[in-house]
């Protein structure tokens, strides 16, 4: 199925106010004893992840009802289909249960290999990027988007590059490629939100080596592309979506603000993935 650009538009439109419903459900559980368990790859998950998560269900199923959905909580093993729907309620619940508002929702809309519309909230934040064929961020008003502005990468400071790094995910093939590249400074940042930073021209590189899932990226993905910038994999290609048989596990990537440091990123080759990994979020 090929969408338009002005399809993708609306249906981008349409993912970021689901997006901050899904939000405002978070806001409630966030800051207080939110019941948790931990999934059986050590990773947890709430009841805030799984009200977000049902809310986005139903709302998916009402607006595209022919489109299937794979999502992290309760559908994370079904298959993939042409035009499919990548959703992480939730992305960063660790940093959620400890009280970091950096705390997101994704929702990515996949055609055949990769995204074509998206969504990502910060409701701890009060923002809200999307972007089908055009990028956009917008506030957040009493759970809504407001009046949405135009986002643009940036070129890369002559001060050298901003580099977002996880507070809680680092590692040394990370620290090795962030070596190799001209980081004038560090900025630690949550969840996927990283992706949109660098989107809205506010810092410049992230590379993620340890694991990830693809409704961690999906969202933020697109909306970088689509703004300018580029996430790339370790062949130097875009990272793809709807691989189910490696349980939609991502490898190492980099999200660039500046595609002309894409050659310069050294990210470690590891071959075909083989074993399922524990993530949580970004």
């Amino acid at each position: 199925m090929t969408l338009t650009e002005p399809q993708r538009d609306r249906i981008a439109a349409t993912l970021a106010g689901i997006a901050c419903e899904a939000g405002e459900i978070l806001r409630a559980h966030h800051g207080g004893d939110c019941p948790h368990v931990l999934k059986p790859d050590g990773s947890p998950s709430s009841v805030a992840d799984l009200a977000a998560e049902q809310h986005i269900l139903q709302s998916l199923a009402q607006a595209f009802p022919e489109i299937p959905v794979v999502a992290e909580e309760t559908s994370h093993d079904a298959p993939p289909a042409d035009l499919f729907f990548l959703v992480d309620p939730l992305d960063g619940t660790r940093d959620f249960l400890a009280g970091n508002p950096e705390y997101s929702v994704n929702i990515g809309l996949i055609a055949g290999n990769r995204p074509v519309a998206a969504a990502l909230a910060a409701p701890g934040l009060g923002r809200v990027w999307f972007a089908g064929a055009q990028p956009s961020e917008a506030p957040i008003r009493e759970g809504r988007p407001d009046e949405a502005s135009p986002i643009r990468v940036r070129t890369a400071p002559a001060s050298g590059l901003v580099a977002l790094v996880s507070r809680r995910h680092g590692d040394v093939e990370t620290e090795a490629c962030l070596a190799a590249l001209p980081i004038g400074a560090r900025r630690g940042a949550a969840s996927a939100l990283k992706f949109c930073l660098i989107a809205s021209g506010e810092a410049d590189i992230y590379v993620r080596c340890g694991p990830t899932m693809e409704w961690d990226t999906a969202a933020g993905d697109h909306v970088l592309t689509v703004a300018g910038g580029c996430t790339l994999t370790p062949t130097g290609r875009p990272m793809i979506y709807g691989r189910h048989a490696l349980s939609y596990r991502n490898g190492p990537f980099a999200a660039l603000g500046d595609r002309s440091y894409a050659a310069r990123v050294g990210l470690p080759d590891r071959g075909p993935l083989i074993r399922p990994h524990s993530a949580d979020g970004l």
